[in-house]
């Protein structure tokens, strides 16, 4: 028995009905909803319809939340642009899907990646770190498929129903915190991509003309209110999403290093994290001291490249997570956001554990001696006047090396 991660979409609509043929063995269709906003009740009917013998949704999106979270707090961003909206739902999605075979007694799992994504990478080491004893079906490194095209002929042999034709094959990838576009057009870095394909947010052009402003308030680094409101984790999300969109926010066209050493052009929809991950920065910079927010920022892009590589469940990422989550102890305050036209600014942020003194850092007053400043600055110095000078020798004697082996020479003589 295999379970097939299963979306209902073109390419794991013909992995099912191909493991029948190919391997033989009856199907467990796992669905997993993180937040697509998709009609799960029709997509399981497919897959029935498809052939598969037993169908398993599990409703992941409040499991998804942690993982969300858990990034916005790292300040975790992939090569500066990349939210990691589609990485951060794999090793949710790959843990249920291992759960469904332990308890259906199931001998393998199977993911419809490419054999040139990330996703394969993703799913399959998570695979690895909680059960081991799983076999992988990976068909696109089996298969003699080599491009969407080929499905979409195969879908219409076979009569399986698929929303993806020749004339719009783009890959959307839809979850609770993005959705990603890869593919078609967008496969050339220099075409803008149409308007007509977003699904979630405005253009800035067509966004309200009036700016919309929210105090998004945190605690312990997590985002728990919004406008003295509480929402749920999901629920904050989705309303975030819903207004960020509306403003514009949220857009990201990037041209990114997979892991497997392909560059790979991507279009996003991010609207609420975008919004969080500002506000979250704020607060912090309220209350972290210096050394450690230096510290947690180069802790920050090791644990983007773990979360884009895959290693989520691994023992370097056990460690980052604890190592972050003490740093969010005190990350509790509100944070005032403006969206407008496409952007978000934070114009505002407070915290009952600011480490700000405006006392300190006024240009009016002052509670230590600008005197003290000159000695600081003479020790802090002391390094680079040594430095200094010795440049200033080397440099002469660079200058007139010729002459001087000459007197050398002389002198001998």
């Amino acid at each position: 028995m295999i379970v097939l991660a299963y979306s209902g979409g073109l390419d794991t609509s013909v992995i099912l009905k191909w493991l029948q043929k190919e391997h033989e063995a009856a199907v467990i269709a796992y669905i997993a909803d993180v937040g697509q906003k998709e009609d799960i009740v029709e997509i399981e009917q497919r897959a029935y319809r498809t052939g598969a013998k037993k169908v398993v949704t599990l409703d992941l999106k409040e499991a998804f939340t942690e993982y969300i979270f858990a990034a916005i707090q790292a300040n975790a961003v992939y090569e500066g642009y990349y939210l990691l909206g589609t990485a951060l739902a794999r090793p949710v999605i790959a843990k249920g899907m291992v759960e469904v075979a332990l308890n259906s007694g199931a001998q393998a799992v199977c993911h419809g990646a490419t054999g040139k994504g990330n996703d394969q990478v993703r799913f399959e080491l998570a695979v690895k770190a909680l059960a081991p004893e799983l076999k992988i079906i990976a068909p696109w490194r089996e298969w003699k498929f080599t491009s969407r095209s080929d499905l979409i002929a195969y879908a219409a042999a076979h009569g399986i129903p698929v929303s993806v034709t020749a004339d719009k094959p783009y890959s959307m990838d839809a979850n609770l915190m993005h959705i990603s576009y890869e593919g078609g057009v967008l496969e050339d870095p220099w075409v803008a991509p149409p308007e007509e394909m977003f699904r979630w947010t405005r253009s800035a052009e067509e966004a309200p003309d009036k700016p919309l402003y929210l105090e998004i308030d945190f605690e312990q680094g997590k985002p728990v209110a919004i406008d003295g409101k509480p929402y749920s984790p999901v629920s904050l999300l989705e309303f975030l999403n819903s207004v960020a969109a509306e403003h514009g926010v949220g857009r990201t066209d990037i041209v990114e290093n997979r892991f497997i050493g392909i560059k790979s052009r991507g279009v996003y929809e991010t609207p609420a994290v975008t919004v969080l991950h500002l506000a979250h920065r704020a607060i912090e910079s309220l209350v972290l001291d210096r050394e450690v927010t230096h510290l947690k920022d180069s802790l920050a892009n090791k644990f983007a490249t773990l979360v884009y590589n895959g290693f989520w469940f691994s023992p370097e990422m056990e460690l980052l997570r604890a190592t972050i989550g003490h740093t969010q102890r005190h990350v509790t305050g509100t944070a005032r956001v403006k969206l407008y036209k496409g952007s978000a600014t934070i114009v505002g942020r407070k915290s009952p554990y600011t480490l700000y003194d405006p006392q300190t850092a006024s240009f009016e007053t002052t509670s230590f001696l600008p005197s003290d400043a000159g000695g600081f600055i003479n020790i802090h110095g002391l390094r680079l006047t040594s430095w200094a000078r010795q440049q200033h020798l080397t440099s002469k004697v660079n200058s007139c090396y010729p002459c001087a082996l000459t007197c050398a020479r002389s002198s001998v003589g």
